[in-house]
């Protein structure tokens, strides 16, 4: 989405309100410097009373007061939630619960992503918004559904699921093959043999109170398909519109980082990312900006739109502190400063009852401009006003982060080695050592070109194929700088386990064998020596060795067991291009005191890290600093204040440096 000006607004809902309050709202919005809505978020119930019955006019009359107000129009589907009719005449459009309990018409996400009702009328409303409006040539974007999210597990969804398997394998052998059930006799021999896994058939509640899966390649398959059934119907009211208004771009929001679904897939398919950005009273700054990078990200480092946010206060967390005076205008500018081409707000005018009414908004039940926090909105559309050169910017990074869903979903169905291990929070802790030492980051997946970059880290990449491990052996050879953790090349994209020894195809790019892990309880870490300096070792411990032993080892064993085949099999094969780690920090207690924790290895032109446990905010803040340096990586600025972030914006009309406080700070900051 390419805009000649900060769009400034958010989701407005004049359907609650007399149209008398519609002109009232339409002057303090021009007084705020509000210059976009998004409508039509939630009214499907009133734009379609039965199956064949439509009325628009409300919405008519909304649509050209907003145009004769010369505001522009992010246009909503509709979808997000159905009618209660719907629901009364068509009940397969209503979800099943992971315990089978058929829902009741009710709350928000209340559709099922496989119903017949749903795939038929929410493309055809989508459509038929698009031939009513495709001549308003104030619309700048349409915005499908809302926020979608959880699962569904009703026969509709089981058959599909059963489908999409079928799809993805071709014969039961492969799928019992790919998911090894000849472990605790699961073999299959019909595909309608199968369920989904939920707390009916593999899921159980570990004695840790984790929600732990019988067969993790199951799992891992319908995370998969759920994602993929969203997306579906996602696409059925995309592509009805594209068909009638082919040059308006279209997204949906997408939310923090969201488990469910895997955004990067969803991203393919739409015109540009955006998202809803409701941090709490004591979210970490890091991780903040990490959800801004992680959402630029997965949109290909382009901008990207701040579709939601709190002008005040949120309604729903479990406990909604005001925003101090200047705390709207701080987040607000730091989605600038990460990419954003927007600053939106939900909402517009607070709802007068129901779920959201408690919620901040522009415009408070008082009704009238001149609040606090009207008057802190009015000061930032200014200010917006006077910052278009920024726009469609990017951030020169130099350095990146991986970020992977379904890594993420396989590192948490797995059992063992300790619950406790969290990917989500270990990329932040290494995010946050690029945050707190001003350095520039994008967060990456898997498929993305890594040539841009001098250093790249992914901790706790379980699940990886040989193909990315060549990619990544390629780019350390041309020069890369990699880092790897604890937890690196266990299984592939089938949740097989890799025979031959952790971590799987990197261990010749890391020049090591990981032997065992020491699981630690948080109450009693173990410690390690590095750079002079001693840190807790957390949770897990790798037991690693340097890669010579493990050929010794297939060497003896195959001179006490005899040269069999077993042994030419290529997880046996090691080339002359492999060495040797080298040992830059050991553990200082239990019985593998001396032992390697952290590692590094020359390969090719490049050199990878390995950092075999978890640690401490201090560990990673100074490990950090000294590989960017080692790797040429610069900060955006130096000697800055704590609390004081430092982000980068570039484009044709310069470089722009945000300095963010987050700890009112006295910043003077002096011009090059």
């Amino acid at each position: 989405m390419r805009v000649k000006e900060f769009l400034y607004g958010g989701d407005y809902n004049p359907e609650q309100w007399s149209e008398e309050v519609w002109e009232a709202d339409m002057k303090m919005f021009k007084k705020a410097h509000i210059n976009e809505l998004t409508l039509n978020v939630f009214s499907w119930a009133a734009l379609q009373p039965s199956e064949d019955e439509y009325d628009f006019s409300k919405l008519d009359k909304i649509m050209e007061l907003v145009r004769a107000n010369d505001i522009k129009v992010m246009l909503a589907t509709s979808t997000a939630a159905t009618p209660p009719w719907m629901a009364k005449r068509h009940p397969d459009i209503l979800r099943t619960d992971g315990n089978g309990m058929k829902r009741k018409y009710g709350a928000r996400h209340n559709f099922c992503p496989s119903s017949p009702t749903m795939r038929k009328y929410a493309p055809l409303l989508a459509q038929k918004l698009a031939e009513r409006y495709k001549d308003y040539d104030n619309i700048i974007a349409w915005h499908i559904g809302n926020e979608y999210g959880g699962e569904c597990h009703c026969d509709n969804c089981q058959k599909n699921f059963r489908s999409w398997l079928q799809k993805k394998y071709g014969t039961i052998d492969e799928l019992n093959r790919a998911w090894n059930t000849s472990f605790w006799s699961h073999t299959y021999y019909d595909w309608d043999e199968i369920q989904i896994p939920d707390e009916r058939s593999e899921n159980f509640i570990s004695e840790g109170g984790k929600k732990i899966t019988q067969v993790q390649g199951q799992f891992l398959d319908y995370k998969r398909f759920n994602s993929d059934i969203m997306l579906e119907e996602y696409r059925l009211e995309r592509d009805a519109i594209k068909k009638i208004t082919p040059d308006i771009p279209i997204t949906t929001n997408f939310m923090w980082f969201f488990y469910d679904l895997n955004y990067r897939e969803w991203a393919k398919y739409t015109d540009f990312v955006s998202w809803d950005c409701y941090p709490h009273y004591d979210t970490d700054p890091a991780e903040l900006a990490m959800a801004h990078d992680l959402i630029r990200g997965v949109g290909g480092q382009k901008p990207f739109a701040l579709m939601e946010s709190s002008p005040s206060v949120t309604n729903w967390q479990h406990i909604n502190p005001l925003k101090r005076p200047g705390q709207m205008t701080l987040y607000s500018l730091e989605a600038v400063a990460h990419g954003a081409d927007t600053v939106q707000f939900f909402q517009m005018r607070r709802s007068k009852g129901a779920a959201e009414a408690m919620h901040g908004a522009v415009i408070e039940h008082v009704g009238l401009a001149g609040t606090r926090v009207f008057d802190e909105v009015e000061k930032l559309g200014s200010r917006l006003e006077k910052m278009n050169e920024i726009l469609g910017s990017t951030v020169p990074s130099e350095a990146a982060v991986v970020f992977d869903w379904e890594n993420w979903w396989s590192i948490d169905a797995l059992q063992g080695p300790n619950e406790l291990l969290d990917y989500k929070s270990e990329c932040i802790n290494y995010y946050r050592a690029f945050f707190e030492n001003h350095i520039p980051v994008d967060v990456i997946g898997l498929e993305d070109d890594l040539s841009k970059y001098k250093l790249v880290v992914a901790p706790m990449l379980f699940m990886a194929s040989k193909d990315y491990a060549e990619k990544i052996k390629d780019y350390v050879r041309n020069g890369g700088t990699y880092v790897a953790t604890a937890m690196t090349g266990y299984v592939d994209k089938n949740y097989l386990f890799y025979q031959g020894g952790y971590p799987g195809p990197f261990k010749e790019l890391f020049g090591l064998w990981v032997e065992e892990q020491d699981a630690l309880a948080p109450e009693a870490p173990n410690h390690f020596e590095w750079n002079g300096q001693e840190y807790e070792a957390q949770l897990i411990c790798d037991q690693i060795r340097p890669l010579s032993e493990l050929k010794k080892l297939i060497e003896q064993n195959k001179k006490e067991l005899g040269d069999l085949a077993y042994f030419k099999s290529p997880a046996y094969q090691i080339s002359e291009e492999a060495g040797d780690m080298t040992v830059d920090g050991t553990y200082t207690d239990d019985f593998y005191k001396g032992s390697p924790v952290i590692t590094e290895n020359a390969f090719g032109k490049g050199r990878v890290y390995y950092i075999g446990t978890q640690s401490t905010p201090d560990f990673y803040k100074s490990f950090m600093s000294e590989v960017t340096k080692k790797a040429g990586v610069k900060p955006a600025a130096e000697n800055v204040e704590e609390g004081v972030e430092v982000a980068v914006r570039e484009n044709e009309n310069g470089r722009f440096l945000f300095y963010l406080d987050h700890k009112n700070n006295r910043v003077e900051i002096k011009k090059a």
